[in-house]
């Protein structure tokens, strides 16, 4: 078996538990597409963007997608929440076989910083197989501007990247290009699912192997049945894309070892572009106008003689103008 049905669902978030409508949704989805394999929530579908909701593993977020994956007998990529763990909280999305089991978890590895200051940073990677189909790979949102993270994931065998995510920002453009090309440079098909209202801005969009859109997201509600075919990513792994480019067997095979990466490298210019903040007004100090004072009073002067007659070549006004 080299197919896979898998979908993603777009859906409204609010700052609450939204368990109740994630189940509503998979419900209609498994309704209209009962031939669906797997399906993939956005990021912190469960309970929206607040680190306040926090719960460990096996809480009832965990024990609610369970539920999901045995009432449809299929796999579940849940989004994510926010897990409570050993004092500090992850970003974790949890993965759950037909059988309701979780299979792995992974916590998000880049949080968007400095905007996600709540949220500690994961430090392992997420691969899982389906047995008998393919390899898939667990990235959340922002991880996906790292290509370092796909890049170990598919030089772990990855076929599909699995990336739940809430982005709403005026960088969206810039996150749907970063997933077009993650499609082509890593020949691999890309679920970048996002969510609405407190979840995000939608424009879901799932990516071939070749870099081609698949879905085109749109700003409502969307159900996103894809099938996936592993025998298209093996064959653009093996003979290029469109029998071009083979950018992994390139990385592969190249003898180039990145002294970024090593603790020696000159960090000088990165350390110079200052700490990771929010940035502020362009002008943190504006300059303020010094507020108007009154003219001194002065007493009105005489009248010139023959002030206030017209020149000698202008009408006097009358009334009747």
């Amino acid at each position: 078996m080299t197919h896979m049905a898998v979908a993603g669902i777009q859906m409204h978030i609010g700052m609450r538990s939204n368990l109740a409508e994630m189940e509503r949704r998979l419900d209609l989805l498994m309704y209209l597409y009962p031939w669906v394999e797997m399906v993939v929530f956005s990021e912190l579908a469960a309970d929206g963007p607040s680190p306040a909701s926090a719960q460990p593993v096996g809480g009832p977020n965990e024990l609610a997608f369970a539920k999901m994956a045995r009432k449809h007998k299929l796999w579940l990529v849940a989004g994510s929440y926010f897990e409570k763990r050993d004092g500090a909280i992850y970003n974790t999305t949890p993965v759950l076989n037909p059988e309701g089991e979780i299979v792995t978890r992974y916590r998000k590895m880049f949080p968007f910083a400095p905007y996600e200051d709540a949220t500690a940073p994961g430090d392992e990677f997420c691969v899982f197989d389906v047995p008998d189909v393919g390899r898939f790979g667990v990235s959340i949102c922002y991880d996906l501007w790292f290509p370092e993270v796909t890049r170990t994931l598919t030089s772990m065998g990855a076929e599909v990247i699995l990336n739940p995510v809430l982005a709403h920002f005026v960088d969206r453009p810039a996150d749907l290009a970063i997933a077009r090309a993650t499609g082509a440079m890593f020949q691999c098909y890309v679920f970048h699912i996002n969510g609405l209202l407190a979840g995000g801005n939608g424009y879901s969009q799932v990516i071939d192997p070749m870099g081609q859109v698949l879905h085109d997201g749109s700003t409502q509600d969307e159900l996103i049945p894809i099938e996936v075919d592993f025998g298209l990513v093996r064959r653009q792994r093996e003979r290029g894309i469109k029998n071009m480019g083979q950018p992994l067997k390139s990385f592969r095979d190249s003898k180039m070892r990145f002294g970024v990466y090593g603790p020696e490298f000159d960090r000088s210019y990165l350390d110079s572009l200052g700490p990771l903040q929010r940035p502020g007004r362009a002008n943190a100090e504006p300059a303020v106008a010094p507020e108007p004072q009154p003219a001194p009073l002065q007493s009105p002067a005489a009248p010139e003689a023959g002030a206030g007659e017209p020149p000698a070549n202008r009408p006097a006004l009358t009334e009747d103008l």
